[in-house]
């Protein structure tokens, strides 16, 4: 018998349902150095509205391969969608942040964790997908003329601004890259084709990376082609998920871009793309990991309840032996999100762009062959259940097809795993020179 007085000074702190493993554990009264009230507050906040709004509506719209407008225009009321871009928060093209308080990258990890609860790629796609690869460039690299006219309705929500990078024969190879743009008087003509394209469809800005100059990264640029502009022509792709993302093909014909569309400098289009990518795979991370532990949790409330033998399946040793793989994985790496998530939130940004490459590229990895493992071992759990769109295994059914939306764009795993290990051992040899030359250093100022 536990008395209050064993209790006292013990963290007994529990939000969400409490089910074994089913959320981080800062939910479930383990103590952490990273969260604080306005990180409570917030979850509060997207974890009721998500429940109220969101959840049991995200099977028809994957199924109708559409979300309703007016869900974009919440999501920019609600200020998510500002959130996404990254930080600082924008208030010059939204307005003081609506929660009172200035957000930092566990606010953002939250928002990605509790809307990944719906279990739907194509939801978390759909509704800021665009918004978080696409609008940074501008927001980061783009004129005042430009940064005025196209930052304020993409991050409220009335329209959509989506990144044009891979195309039908370059997609890690971004060197690569065919799209051509050839400088004629006062615009760009722009020639080329580009796959794949998160939000392509619906679409009222499209973050272009194209060749502007000489073979290799030096030569290639980016544009803003904006909707309406003769030539450009985007198509609806069939794929095996992500259905309400808007996936697509787009072609551009002889576009003519004007030249105070160009974002930044040109030939500089390369390292704008390196510069988001640590906060690109860092929202990969996140949803991925809630993806996995979404399986994990829907598991363990099936086997809870599902009898075999005369036993629920949570009494059989084989079934804990699959949660229990699935609950070292999923806890192991979430532990490894936060602590990326820590470094984003105290390096300076070219810190964090030399450190942080490795680690974030090593760490998709992990988040996505850990949702991989789960939507299988979830799936060998649910059994048919697992096999049927909509009902009991909703969740599981979907993320197993959606699984290799998540593990190929942004990197796929073969890049990643090469990248994160250069990227550390160059690191490593740097810090290693620094070493040897901070005595000599010192020894000159004497």
């Amino acid at each position: 018998m536990v008395s209050p007085a064993m209790l006292k000074g013990m963290n007994t702190e529990v939000y969400g349902e409490g089910h074994p493993f089913g959320d981080p554990s800062w939910y479930q009264a383990y103590n952490t150095p990273y969260y604080n009230d306005t990180h409570k507050q917030f979850r509060k906040l997207m974890r009721e509205y998500v429940d109220e709004h969101i959840m049991s509506n995200v099977h028809d719209w994957d199924e109708k391969g559409t979300i309703p407008k007016e869900m974009y225009l919440e999501a920019g009321k609600q200020g998510t969608l500002a959130l996404c871009i990254g930080r600082p928060w924008p208030e010059k093209y939204f307005g003081p942040s609506p929660w009172g308080f200035e957000p930092d990258y566990f606010h953002e990890l939250i928002m990605y964790d509790e809307m990944s609860r719906t279990g739907s790629v194509g939801f978390q796609w759909g509704i800021a997908g665009g918004t978080t690869i696409g609008l940074p460039p501008v927001y980061h690299h783009g004129s005042e003329e430009l940064k005025n006219r196209v930052m304020p309705p993409c991050v409220k929500g009335e329209k959509v601004c989506c990144l044009a990078i891979t195309e039908p024969t370059a997609g890690s190879d971004v060197a690569n890259l065919k799209c051509t743009a050839k400088l004629e008087g006062d615009f760009y003509i722009l020639n080329g084709e580009k796959k794949w394209i998160t939000n392509g469809i619906f679409a009222d800005y499209f973050t272009v990376a194209c060749r502007t100059g000489k073979p290799g990264v030096g030569g290639i640029s980016l544009l803003l082609v904006e909707k309406g502009m003769e030539g450009l022509e985007c198509r609806k792709m069939k794929c095996s998920g992500a259905w309400s993302s808007g996936t697509t093909y787009i072609t551009f014909d002889d576009v003519k871009v004007p030249k105070g569309n160009l974002l930044g400098k040109e030939g500089k289009g390369f390292q704008y793309m390196m510069q988001n990518f640590n906060h690109e795979r860092f929202a990969f991370c996140a949803m991925s990991t809630r993806f996995a532990r979404v399986c994990l949790e829907d598991s363990l409330k099936f086997a809870g309840k599902r009898k075999t033998f005369g036993k629920t399946l949570i009494q059989h040793p084989v079934i804990r032996w699959k949660v229990a793989e699935m609950a070292r994985m999923v806890e192991a790496t979430h532990n490894w999100l936060e602590w990326i998530t820590y470094q984003l939130k105290t390096m300076p940004k070219i810190e964090a762009m030399l450190k942080l490459g490795g680690h974030t590229a090593l760490c998709k990895v992990q988040c996505t062959k850990v949702m991989e493992y789960c939507a299988r071992e979830a799936a060998q759990i649910f059994g048919g259940l697992s096999y049927s769109r909509g009902g009991q295994g909703e969740k599981v059914e979907r993320l197993n097809r959606e699984v290799r939306a998540m593990a190929i764009p942004g990197g796929s795993e073969e890049i990643m795993l090469d990248l994160g290990v250069k990227q550390s051992t160059k690191l490593a040899e740097m810090a290693k020179m620094f070493a040897e030359a901070a005595p000599q250093a010192q020894q000159a100022k004497m």
